[in-house]
């Protein structure tokens, strides 16, 4: 599936790879991921993408954000959007699909292997522009969740389809191993270390 000749980039939707995560009943490692495909073939880059909530005095995922910040990750972040819905209630908006694309977009002359770790159906569109300019996509998500994580279109779109299950024992953290803080993490610590 991976050639060590090709130049690899990974494209991380921060929301959805950590509801994936939880869904399995562990933690990313976030050193561990970056170690694990370094040693797939030449890494390029490694993306990762999240909507921040700016309000807040202190939020739970900036220690993550700091670190994958320092350690080899370009990290792509903007405001979310809060709105009340028609019932009332409070909702956070915070999609990051367009920066994500154009990102992986404007990399396709470098890039010879995307790995996209998302489940989300708008991405097919992303994927298949990319086959037709040659380029190999994987992507990362579940199946073995209920339900699955992963759209039906975007699997049969890949050119490979990476269970996140089977990457459990090389980039995953029991979530029991996380630093106790004062408030619970909306994403986890990358690596176990005490901020």
């Amino acid at each position: 599936m991976f050639d060590p000749r090709e130049k690899i980039a990974l494209f991380i939707d921060g929301a959805n790879l950590y509801a994936t995560s939880r869904s399995l009943g562990f933690d990313i490692d976030y050193r561990k991921l970056l170690s694990s495909f370094q040693k797939r073939g030449y890494l390029l880059r490694a993306y990762y993408y999240t909507a921040l909530v700016e309000d807040q005095e202190y939020s739970s995922i900036r220690p993550l954000i700091d670190w994958l910040d320092y350690n080899g990750f370009k990290v792509v972040t903007k405001p979310a959007k809060e709105f009340t819905d028609s019932t009332g209630r409070r909702k956070i908006k915070g999609n990051m699909d367009i920066e994500l694309t154009v990102d992986a977009l404007e990399l396709s002359d470098v890039i010879d292997h995307y790995v996209i770790f998302s489940g989300d159906g708008d991405f097919r569109t992303l994927v298949e522009a990319l086959q037709r300019r040659g380029k190999k996509v994987s992507v990362v998500s579940t199946m073995a969740s209920q339900p699955p994580m992963i759209s039906d279109d975007l699997r049969r779109q890949a050119d490979h389809f990476i269970d996140l299950m089977t990457l459990k024992s090389e980039i995953g953290r029991d979530p029991s191993e996380r630093p106790v803080r004062k408030t619970e993490a909306t994403e986890p610590d990358p690596d176990g270390d005490d901020f």
